[in-house]
């Protein structure tokens, strides 16, 4: 049976997947989901986390549109589903969201008080629209954030440590908007940016139609190099 968290956020109750380390109390990582919701692949993420040593959770970010959506990526019926969430989803109340989560997070007795955020698409969105407005994060990882090209004005707020990965043959994220994430985030000396040439959006998505192995496995193990750092 899949364990939850009930997060008490300002603007209501939502829930939260959340993976135990073998050893507490221990640095939580937040996880931000993709389009699909809390699913398979993200809580799968969960718990790789979880086996690294990490308090994971993963709140549920659609819980004011439809509470526990949990989509299928290879489903064409369920990327359309997700595409139609992901088009109403108000941004700035998922930053109120996600803000709620890290302080029931940090509370939480399994939590030594250090939390890092990780997103993938909406959820890399969201962690650097979260991080930029918030004090407090211990460190942000971000995953082919589609669209983060529009809120670069706001890039001023980033005082977090940040690890970024760019898919340069991504779909969803131009040559032009990926030129702009770097040269905004190159004069902040707590930004990484690491671009995979010849992959495609979500290559590190467990089972996704674009996963790649080696550059998955080259990625990740340079975000869990990043989090033992920030969060040691």
């Amino acid at each position: 049976m899949m364990d939850h968290i009930t997060v008490p956020g300002r603007d209501g109750t939502f829930k939260a997947y959340i993976a135990r380390p073998n050893t507490s109390p221990a640095p939580a990582v937040v996880v931000l989901q993709e389009l699909f919701g809390v699913n398979a692949d993200i809580r799968r993420h969960c718990d790789e986390l979880a086996e690294q040593g990490y308090l994971a959770v993963a709140p549920d970010l659609y819980w004011r549109q439809e509470p526990g959506v949990d989509l299928n990526v290879t489903s064409e019926a369920d990327w359309d589903h997700g595409l139609r969430l992901y088009q109403a989803y108000d941004r700035d109340a998922g930053v109120r969201d996600i803000k709620d989560t890290i302080d029931a997070v940090r509370s939480l007795p399994e939590c030594n008080g250090k939390v890092a955020l990780l997103g993938y698409c909406l959820g890399a969105l969201m962690v650097f629209m979260t991080t930029v407005r918030n004090d407090g994060i211990d460190a942000a990882v971000w995953y082919h954030g589609a669209d983060t090209d529009k809120y670069l004005g706001e890039v001023d707020g980033l005082h977090a440590p940040i690890l970024m990965h760019l898919a340069e043959e991504d779909e969803f994220i131009s040559k032009a908007a990926q030129a702009e994430i770097k040269a905004a985030v190159a004069r902040k000396p707590n930004a990484t940016v690491y671009s995979y040439p010849g992959q495609s959006h979500a290559f590190s998505r467990h089972n996704g139609k674009h996963y790649n192995a080696a550059a998955a496995h080259l990625a990740n193990g340079r975000t869990s190099e990043f989090l033992k750092h920030e969060l040691r």
